[in-house]
Formats: structure tokens, sequence, C-alpha cells
């Protein structure tokens, strides 16, 4: 007999914009908990929990300030829940702008949200909102752009005091005192005459230099070294 494939798990998340309407003799919360509840079970959906932000308006700030929401996301983070549920989009959040970023921002952790009376609000393609997200887009495509110009900016800054700013670090950055006893063994001597590569290369193995992986930089390594200091 074939397994039954495993119930899809969602969170339930209520908000009510007006604190009249917050309290034990108020429906507020009431109502919107069983709208969800009763899509979520003509949906085969299991809600495994509940979060209620109370007096909260639902435009303006970002939706993570929260604090219900907030602990409903570090909820999901630890349980594998991967879908919300709300009563109506404007619960999750009345601004269109704000709805579009919280739901961006929830996409970026594999995160969905459907709103129980039109379980496609969030992908609709209408105008408003497909101008918002292509503005959206203009502006994290302009963020971009900016981090990328000021990280050249100070890359450039950086290169006119002589300081490396790209590139692996070569060896005289990272072992100066190879590169100086490289320098000395390289010296001719007044009997032995000037030192060929390899031998200033064993001569920095017996003083214990060595590469990374511990043998005897090549003739090349050495080179480098002494023409233009690493």
């Amino acid at each position: 007999m074939e397994s039954k494939a495993k119930q899809v798990q969602a969170i339930a998340y209520m908000r009510t914009s007006s604190a009249a309407n917050v309290g034990e003799d108020k429906d507020s919360s009431k109502r919107q908990l069983a709208a969800i509840e009763t899509y979520a079970k003509r949906a085969g959906i299991e809600i495994v929990g509940s979060y209620y932000d109370a007096a909260v308006k639902g435009g303006g700030d970002p939706i993570e300030r929260r604090d219900g929401f907030a602990a409903m996301l570090k909820r999901i983070e630890g349980n594998g829940v991967r879908t919300i549920i709300v009563e109506t989009a404007n619960r999750f959040a009345r601004d269109l702008m704000v709805q579009e970023v919280g739901f961006r921002m929830l996409q970026a952790r594999g995160i969905g949200v459907i709103a129980a009376d039109s379980p496609t609000a969030f992908l609709d393609d209408t105008p408003t909102a497909n101008l918002i997200r292509q503005v959206l887009g203009a502006v994290s495509e302009f963020e971009k752009a900016m981090i990328v110009a000021k990280l050249r900016g100070a890359r450039e800054r950086k290169r006119k005091t002589g300081v490396k700013v790209e590139g692996r670090k070569s060896i005289g950055e990272t072992r100066p005192e190879v590169v100086e006893a490289a320098r000395k063994l390289a010296r001719a001597t007044p009997k032995g005459g000037k030192p060929s590569l390899r031998d200033v290369s064993a001569g920095l193995a017996a003083a214990g230099y060595l590469t990374g992986r511990g043998t005897p930089f090549a003739p090349t390594a050495v080179a480098n070294m002494l023409a233009r200091g690493a």
C-alpha cells in the first residue's frame, strides 16, 4: 500500500488595524482565523499555528517589523513550514507597495503567501501590481549598480596610494621574509659567483622556507621574487 502524501502545513496570520477592534469581546481576529481555517480545510492544508498583530496599521512600515509577524518568521525558520495564509491580501498589508516588498522578501526565503478570499491575489498581474514590480526591480538594479560603483571607487582610491586591491596576494605580501632571504641568497659571492635560481631555492629550503605544500620553491617562483620583489 502506498503511503499517504504528507499534508501541506501552513501558519495563519491575522492583523487588526484599529485598537477599537481589539479585545476579547471583538471578533476581528476570530473572524479572520475562521476564514483562514475554512479555506485551509477546503484546500487540504493543515494549520499548525497562528500569529496576530493587534492595532497595527497595514501600510508604511515593513511587515517584518511587526512583533507578531517577526515571531512567525522566527518560528517558520525552525519548523520547515513554507506557507502563510491570511484572510485577505489587505490583512497582509493594506499598502500595495508594502505588499509587494513583503511578498518578495518572503519569496526570497522560499515562503509563499495565500489570501483565503482570493488564493491568487499575490500573483495577479494587475497593471498597478506590475508597475510596482517593475519599479522594485529597477530600484534593486539601481542599488546593485550603486554598490558596484562604490566598490570601484574604493579600489581606485587604494590604487592611487600604491596598495594592491585585486588578484591573489603575492608571496611578498604574505611572506616578505622569504623574499628577503631569497635576495640575500641571490647576491654574488666573491669566490662562488652568482648563485643559480635552483641554488637559491635549495638555500631557502635549507633555511626552512618552503611553499604552502611543504616543497621547495620552483625556480620560476624564485625568479619572480627577485625580479618584481613579489
